[in-house]
């Protein structure tokens, strides 16, 4: 398949293009700086430079892709918007070129989901630390709700630095209180590469977590 990234270069986008490329997939990689990407130089992987806020470069990229994955992340900044903003971007360039398939990352408790939080995390670290990072998922989600693209949008919980296990819980539900609300980073990667040939989960917002 052939398989754009958006947020290549994050913690989750650099599992998304090592996965994609062990399935074979014909990857293009879209991020503002290319030399981040250098140690995965591959006859597969395509390297497209551009800003995510820039329509054009979006909409260059998105042309002649299959599916579409959106792994956009704010780094260390609690106001970006980068996440809604860029996401309307590759939505619009989408629809311009006729892509239907969509994989969006978002976070678990966004939406209907806020109910599988801890006090913590629903209180103290979206209430109050990322509320603004928070609020910024929330309308991402919204966008691609409201895309009528062939959408799944997937709610990891608090990012680790573990192993690819493949062994996680996925689609539970909002009450569901006993998950940890943790996910490795590379099993973040590998349920998202699972729905690039599934649709067990279209227009749905699969959890995710052990």
């Amino acid at each position: 398949m052939k398989v754009i990234v958006f947020g290549s270069t994050g913690t989750i986008g650099k599992h998304l293009i090592e996965q994609s490329l062990e399935k074979g997939h014909q990857v293009t990689a879209f991020c503002r700086d290319a030399s981040k990407l250098a140690q995965f130089a591959h006859p597969l992987l395509k390297t497209v430079q551009g800003d995510v806020f820039n329509p054009t470069d979006v909409h260059a990229a998105v042309k002649g892709q299959e599916v579409v994955i959106i792994a956009l992340g704010s780094g260390k900044s609690r106001n970006s918007v980068v996440r809604s903003e860029g996401t309307r971007n590759v939505l619009a360039a989408m629809k311009t070129n006729g892509v239907e398939r969509l994989i969006c990352q978002s976070t678990l408790g966004a939406g209907e989901s806020n109910g599988n939080l801890n006090f913590f995390w629903k209180h103290i670290m979206f209430g109050w630390f990322l509320k603004q990072v928070f609020l910024d998922h929330e309308l991402q989600e919204r966008y691609v709700r409201n895309s009528g693209l062939n959408w799944t949008i997937v709610r990891p919980g608090s990012f680790t630095n573990g192993e690819r296990t493949t062994r996680y819980l996925h689609g539970f539900g909002p009450g569901d209180k006993s998950v940890k609300l943790k996910i490795s980073r590379a099993d973040v990667a590998h349920f998202i590469l699972n729905q690039v040939g599934d649709l067990r989960y279209l227009h749905q917002t699969p959890g995710l977590s052990y």
